[in-house]
């Protein structure tokens, strides 16, 4: 047997553990992990920007494609010695992780870089680096390869003006390949002249032998201009919506519907770019959805004979939202979604009236909007009925595909259909039999399916049960998400009348809830009502849902008159396909809840409390409610 004691603990110091495993913190060595150090040093001088004290940037690519300085005018990094550790502010940002100006509030307003490990990194992954400071009158320089200071800060001679130059060339025993992209580059600073109106942003590339200067002053509206000309998307209307709100969160945002089939947006948080999103969008989408929604209904617009989904509103809806704010909750150091909760709601109520003002206030550009999303909605009313016949019902293409132990109705109307996700073959079995066969469609699932709650869509679509649902509802999921191919007009979960049942439907509705959000947006998941008591009083029969429900129709059915027969259902297989199409199926008798959010912010936090990893929130739950649960005799 092989010892393991003490010593085989390893004790990572200073940077080490970055040089270690770099993909902690930059998330991975490639290129882009490689560009990512040029965003990590951008970052602290756009900070400088955004908060007023900086009014110049210039990056430099130099000749050797391999080594990147980054100016900036700001105040400069400080170069007086610190308190705790007696060393100057500059080595410490330098040298040691989660060091820097940005967790005490007065320094910066606003901040990209929050965690202080951005500047340290780019140092530890690095095989030189030199930092140059200009403040005081004076100009600093410190020096350091790898991490380590190659010498202590000198002082170089008088300077005029403030602020930080910073040159690194990263280290080829950490990166496959050190070659920087001048184009992802250039790129990057065009969009940061954008989002910082009114700062002069200059990229100079040496390989090339060329100097581009970005410098405007109209901001998003002129993003939004070349968004648009990028993607040779014909605008509905000429004038955009420009939202600039100064006031808790500041929020930039400017929309414009094009003639495109597909959205837009590109989001920015505190400058950084979220290109997977996040609460901001999302509250973007809310706000931006009930604002037309209000419009359309004020005004008497609606369409007869279709229905207008979320996502006919946003059909070529091109727009920027830049949002900055004190604490940014990021996903990860790479920092490319937004979680913080508050945003949700405060993007929401920022957009919604706003954008409702300025329909009301533009009512040709308004009505010019209106019919293009009627247009949408129709186009896709149209589709799908082409598509039914085509893709959904023929013999020879989508049902050799389908799972086995599917049970298929046999309507091609999309709309007219219903797919009951049924718990155990057993019940499977019954909802088979007693089901409308023309309409009604039967999946069974094998006990209790996986809980999704933080998986990736890969680990995921591992699982045979949620693999198999997928296929059959046919509309794919993730970036391959197609709503003209959902199968099914309603989907609607099936499990028993207890406590393992809603179990179960809990499992599932957190499956749809973060990999199909949209059919819960689009009002097509339900939940059976299926009875857990049969009360027969005499030759009357009444169907109780659960122990309350059960005490109720005793209380006002069953005094004075003979006693009442009570038969608990142990499970939906225990069931008659004549009871449980009567209780159940039959659209004329039975009772279907259908799911909806009403607060995002809440659902998203309950979920995550209670399917999440952390158990902690659980046993709170669970605490809080003991005295809610009664003892059962098993």
């Amino acid at each position: 047997m092989s010892s393991y004691t003490a010593k085989d603990i390893t004790v990572l110091e200073g940077l080490e553990p970055v040089r270690k495993r770099p993909g902690m913190y930059i998330g991975g060595v490639g290129a882009a992990g490689l560009h990512h150090l040029v965003w990590e040093v951008l970052d602290n001088s756009v900070d400088e920007a955004m908060n007023g004290f900086a009014s110049q940037i210039t990056v430099t690519l130099h000749a050797d494609g391999a080594s990147i300085t980054v100016v900036d005018d700001g105040r400069g990094i400080p170069v007086d010695k610190h308190p705790q550790t007696g060393k100057s502010a500059l080595e410490v940002i330098f040298t040691v992780l989660h060091a820097g100006g940005k967790f005490e509030q007065g320094n910066y307003k606003t901040a990209g870089g929050l965690h202080g490990v951005g500047a340290s990194v780019v140092n530890a992954l690095s095989r030189s680096l030199v930092a140059k400071v200009r403040r005081d009158g004076a100009e600093w320089e410190m020096s350091f390869r790898q991490g380590r200071p190659v010498a202590p800060l000198s002082k170089v001679g008088p300077a005029r003006g403030s602020g930080t130059t910073v040159t690194f060339h990263p280290d080829a025993t950490i990166f496959p390949k050190v070659e920087f992209d001048a184009e992802t580059i250039r790129e990057r600073l065009e969009v940061v002249s954008y989002i910082h109106k009114g700062v002069k942003v200059t990229f100079e590339n040496e390989v090339a032998r060329t100097k581009v200067v970005y410098h405007h002053q109209e901001g998003l509206a002129d993003y939004l201009a070349k968004i648009i000309r990028e993607r040779s998307a014909k605008p509905v209307h000429e004038a955009a919506f420009v939202l600039n709100r100064e006031s808790g969160p500041r929020l930039d945002l400017v929309l414009q519907w094009t003639e495109s089939t597909d959205e837009h947006i590109r989001s920015y948080v505190n400058g950084i770019p979220t290109g997977s999103g996040g609460t901001h969008e999302n509250g973007l989408r809310a706000g931006l959805g009930k604002a037309v929604r209000n419009y359309i209904d004020t005004h008497g617009l609606s369409p007869k004979g279709v229905t207008l989904t979320a996502e006919d509103i946003r059909e070529g809806l091109t727009g920027v939202l830049s949002l900055f704010i004190e604490e940014p909750q990021f996903q990860g150091q790479t920092k490319d979604r937004l979680n913080n909760p508050e945003v949700l709601s405060a993007v929401d109520s920022a957009v919604r009236p706003a954008l409702e003002h300025w329909l009301n206030h533009n009512r040709t550009v308004a009505e010019s909007i209106v019919a293009r999303i009627i247009l949408s909605a129709r186009a896709r009313e149209a589709s799908r009925a082409a598509q039914a016949e085509v893709t959904r019902k023929t013999a020879t293409t989508g049902r050799l595909t389908l799972p086995g132990k599917l049970s298929d109705c046999a309507n091609s109307n999309r709309e007219d259909t219903e797919l009951f996700i049924v718990e155990g073959d057993s019940a499977g079995g019954s909802a088979k039999q007693g089901r409308d066969r023309a309409r009604q469609a039967i999946l069974p699932l094998r006990g209790k399916v996986m809980n999704t709650e933080g998986m990736t869509l890969a680990k995921v679509l591992e699982n045979k049960e949620l693999s198999d649902l997928v296929t059959a509802l046919g509309c794919g999921m993730g970036k391959t998400f197609d709503a003209s191919r959902l199968r099914y007009g309603r989907i609607i979960i099936l499990a028993d009348a207890d406590s393992d049942g809603h179990h179960i439907a809990t499992l599932l509705l957190t499956f749809i809830y973060r990999h199909l959000p949209h059919l819960i947006a689009d009002g097509r998941i339900y939940l059976a009502q299926p009875p857990l008591y049969r009360i027969d009083v005499g030759k009357e029969t009444w169907w109780a849902l659960d122990d309350a429900h059960r005490d109720r129709l005793l209380k006002q059915h069953g005094q004075g008159r003979s006693k009442p027969e009570i038969t608990r259902f142990k499970g939906l297989g225990e069931m008659m396909p004549k009871v449980l199409w009567e209780t159940t199926l039959n659209p004329k008798t039975r009772r279907l809840l259908r799911v909806e959010i009403s607060d995002q912010i809440v659902t998203d936090r309950v979920i995550n409390e209670l399917m999440g990893k952390d158990a902690s929130a659980r046993f709170r739950f669970i605490m809080d409610r003991a005295e809610e649960a009664r003892e059962l005799d098993v």
